[in-house]
């Protein structure tokens, strides 16, 4: 009696730590398996430009970002993570002063 209480222990303690192992990372959902995501370094050049509908496509597909997003001071955006998005910070008159991801 007293080993099969053992063996259920250790079962359980076994099956305990096979739920606590880390799983892969998956992908955002949207982004293909083969991109390597948002890389905001390859649009600095557009800072000091104004932000236009034109201008956030090309500013989103040179970054490689798979959404992207203009934002205002006094914008209400959500502070969700997304390492596929290409954020676009401006001033009040649209010049962008800030991009990055997430």
């Amino acid at each position: 009696m007293r080993q099969n209480h053992q063996l259920i222990s250790l079962t359980m303690a076994a099956t305990l730590l096979v739920g606590c192992q880390a799983s892969p990372t998956a992908s955002p959902p949207g982004a293909d398996a083969g991109t390597s995501g948002c890389n905001a370094d390859a649009v600095q050049h557009f800072i000091g430009k104004t932000a236009t509908t034109d201008l956030l496509e090309e500013a989103r597909s040179q970054a490689g970002a798979s959404v992207a997003r203009i934002l205002r001071p006094d914008d209400v955006v959500t502070l969700e993570y997304d390492s596929q998005r290409l954020n676009i910070n401006t001033d009040a008159s649209l010049v962008i002063t800030r991009l990055n991801c997430g």
